[in-house]
């Protein structure tokens, strides 16, 4: 879960640490790629299971934190920081869901 050190590092900046920003902008990077490649696997997990919701919430996530990624280097606070925290929830949430145990099939 290399999202959840974006915060802090944010928070370390805003306290007037201004290395923060460089671990935030380095963390961003790492997030972003780990994403990408999460969506990959989400295609694979869709093409192998037949399992479709993994890779939807997967491209949600991944558009969420895309559009998060540039909102940051654009400087767009207004866009950066409230979807910073619906990335981070979201991906929990998707973290949640995915390790949770499927439903038993019941056969009629």
């Amino acid at each position: 879960m290399a999202i959840a050190g974006q915060p802090v590092f944010a928070g370390v900046y805003l306290s007037g640490d201004y290395d923060g920003l460089r671990l935030h902008a380095t963390g961003a990077d790492v997030v972003t790629s780990l994403g990408y490649l999460q969506l990959i696997a989400a295609i694979v997990v869709w093409a192998r299971l037949r399992r479709a919701w993994p890779f939807l919430a997967t491209a949600a996530v991944v558009a969420a934190e895309t559009v998060q990624y540039f909102a940051g280097l654009d400087g767009a606070l207004w866009l950066h920081l409230p979807l910073g925290v619906l990335t981070v929830a979201g991906l929990v949430t998707l973290v949640v869901a995915l390790w949770r145990r499927p439903p038993e099939v019941v056969d009629a």
